[in-house]
Formats: structure tokens, C-alpha cells, sequence
């Protein structure tokens, strides 16, 4: 079920900044921006969906008038250093915040193809330029020759820059009167485009880019009537600079083989995926291992796109990715999503390897979920 994220935080999730009324918007959106209330702002979706579940909940007088300016923001650090910490963590409001982003997500986006109209609001559009300017230096940092055939140099150079220029970045996404919140949100942008000493990527980066998107919320930079295009926009563009990252500095996965089978560096794309094809008409599980399926139609569904890729990359996958081999007989959509979502508690959320290197703050706080 969608969980609670929206409930503590959708007054800020959706707090609207005043210069954000009635931007342009992609398809239907402009004419339907009354301005008033962020949750009510932009009406029904297209095709009639309800919003998650959550955001209806949260009556429109409920929402702050100013965002979070007074929070004192504090730069995010590693809490969980020894594996009985572990604990502390799935207790944490983090966790609670997190998971509840992922599932919120996971609602948007159920039953609607990529080509979906939806809205784009200015905040989206200044993430994609971030993105893009990420994307630009990766040109700008062509791989150097050295003898081992992973792990190219080149690519602490293209970190050191996102290292320094981080702050810089985050600025021209967050309003001025936020920017106290710039520190601490960059952080988890430096977080999530891998390790620069190994020269590695995981689902752990993967993650630090879900919690950046989260912090991004729950300060009111982003809003309830974002969500789709958070996935769809966002997600997506991230998804292309880190593949391209991958494939230029030849980078290693973390944690070996992609712990689960599923692919060696990302997960979420599956989760969110599987919830795009839910209730579709014909394709079903058992199509994702039809190459003729998957060419059809990986432009509208992100698991397909993500199958594309690795079969581009590997091959077949009866040989090399059993996991994703077992779950194309589920019988259904929604029985995948459910299983994915299960299976990324266990194989990431809850695996010390991967929880260790991740960062709380204030927008994501260590401290035991607050019990209401």
C-alpha cells in the first residue's frame, strides 16, 4: 500500500512557490493551473486515475503556508556502522520516508505508458538541465589509456568536478529562500553517480538519487502533481547519464553480479516498470522474454527498456539472469511489482553492505519513526 510519506510531508510535498503557478506545462497542463492549492492545482489525470492513496488524504487546509525555511539543515552523514545498527535504520523515519517515496511513485505511475501527457513543471525541467549539464561532461572527459580495462581514471575527474560543483548545481533547482537546504540536498546528488575510489556503481547510488528526488519533496520543490514526471522525466534521464557513465569509464557494479540477478546496477526501474504494465491489456510477464515483445514495445514501458538494455549488453537471459528468467512466469503484473518490491527490502534496504554508505540528515533523519 502507498505508504505514509505524503501523510508527514505532503504539505511540504505539495506547498506551492509562488513564481510556480500556471508554469508551462506539457500537453493539457497551462490552461488547468488554477493556482490556488498545489494539491487541487492541476485536476484529474487524463485518464480519470485517483492520485495515490495519501494525497488524497491530506485536506487542503492542512497544507503550510511557507515552507520549512526555519529547519535547521545539517550536512548528511553515515549512522549505520556495525551490522546490529541495521535496526535502527528499518526504525528510522529515513526508512519510513524512503520507502514511502518509492511507493508513492509506484501508485503514480501504475497503468501509464512513458508517452503519457502529464505535467512538467519548472522544478522538473531544471533537473533535467542538471542531468544534461551532468551528461555534457562526461563529453568533456573523454576516458584516458591505461592498462586495466575497468575502472578508467577518467572518471575521478569527471567526479571531482560533480564534487565541486555539486552546491552549484542544487542552487539552480532550489528557490532562494531554501537555498539554507543546498548543502544538505547536494549531498545525496554527490552520493548517487557511484564511488570514485572504486570506481563502482550500485543500487545503493541508485538509491542516493531516490532519497536526493525525496529531500527534493519534502522541502516543497517538487509536489504531489510531479510525480509521474519525477519517474518518467527524471528517473528516466538519470537512468541514460549513469548507463553512459557505466559504459565509458567501463565501471565496476558494487557488490559483485547485482546481488539479486536482476542487473548488475539498478533496481528501481523494475519496480517502477512493472507497476506502468499493470491491468495491460496483453502484454503479460511471460512477454518480457520475447525479444519481438520487448522491440515493440519498450518506448512506453521503462521494464521493457530495462530488458533491452541488458540483453543488448548480455545476451539472452536464461543464461545469465535466472531471477529475471523466474519472474517472466508470474502470472501477473501486479504479483511482479508486489515481489519486486518485497525483494528490494531484502536484497538492498536490508543489506548492510549497502545501507552502510547511506546518509542521514534532517530532510532524512536517523531517529525512530514518529509514532502518531
Amino acid at each position: 500500500e502507498p505508504s505514509k510519506l505524503l501523510e508527514p510531508a505532503s504539505a511540504r510535498f505539495s506547498s506551492e512557490s509562488s513564481e510556480r503557478v500556471g508554469e508551462p506545462g506539457k500537453g493539457r497542463e497551462g490552461a488547468g493551473v488554477k493556482g490556488e492549492r498545489g494539491l487541487q492545482a492541476s485536476g484529474p489525470a487524463p485518464g480519470g486515475r485517483k492520485m495515490a492513496e495519501g494525497e488524497r488524504q491530506s485536506p487542503p487546509d492542512s497544507l503550510e503556508d511557507t515552507p520549512p525555511a526555519t529547519q535547521n539543515f545539517i550536512i548528511p552523514k553515515k549512522e549505520i556502522h556495525t551490522v546490529p545498527d541495521m535496526g535502527k535504520w528499518k526504525r528510522s523515519q529515513a526508512y519510513a520516508d524512503y520507502m514511502g517515496f518509492i511507493l508513492t511513485l509506484n501508485e503514480g505511475v501504475k497503468g501509464k505508458k512513458l508517452t503519457f501527457e502529464y505535467r512538467v513543471s519548472e522544478a522538473i525541467e531544471k533537473l533535467v538541465t542538471l542531468l544534461n549539464t551532468l551528461d555534457r561532461w562526461i563529453d568533456e572527459t573523454p576516458p584516458v589509456d591505461q592498462p586495466s580495462r575497468f575502472g578508467n581514471k577518467a572518471y575521478r575527474t569527471w567526479y571531482a568536478k560533480l564534487d565541486q560543483e555539486a552546491e552549484n548545481l542544487v542552487a539552480t533547482v532550489v528557490p532562494t529562500h531554501l537555498a539554507a537546504a543546498v548543502p544538505e540536498v547536494s549531498v545525496y546528488l554527490k552520493e548517487s553517480v557511484g564511488n570514485s575510489t572504486r570506481i563502482d556503481y550500485g543500487t545503493g547510488h541508485e538509491a542516493a538519487f531516490a532519497a536526493f528526488l525525496c529531500c527534493l519533496c519534502k522541502i516543497g520543490v517538487l509536489r504531489v502533481d510531479d510525480q509521474i514526471a519525477i519517474v518518467f522525466k527524471v528517473f528516466s534521464r538519470y537512468l541514460e547519464v549513469m548507463r553512459k557513465l557505466q559504459k565509458t569509464y567501463r565501471m565496476e557494479p558494487a557488490g559483485s553480479q547485482g546481488v539479486w540477478g536482476l542487473d548488475d546496477f539498478q533496481f528501481l526501474p523494475f519496480i517502477w516498470g512493472s507497476s506502468q504494465l499493470i491491468d495491460h491489456p496483453h502484454l503479460e510477464p511471460r512477454h518480457f522474454v520475447d525479444e519481438k515483445a520487448v522491440n515493440e514495445n519498450h518506448e512506453d514501458y521503462m521494464f521493457l527498456e530495462c530488458i533491452l538494455f541488458i540483453t543488448m549488453k548480455t545476451g539472452p537471459f536464461a543464461e545469465h539472469s535466472n531471477q529475471l528468467w523466474n519472474i517472466s512466469a508470474v502470472p501477473s503484473w501486479s504479483k511482479v511489482n508486489q515481489g519486486l518490491i518485497r525483494m528490494y527490502k531484502a536484497e538492498c534496504l536490508e543489506k548492510f553492505p549497502v545501507i552502510q554508505h547511506f546518509k542521514f540528515g534532517s530532510l532524512l533523519p536517523i531517529h525512530p519513526v514518529a509514532s502518531c
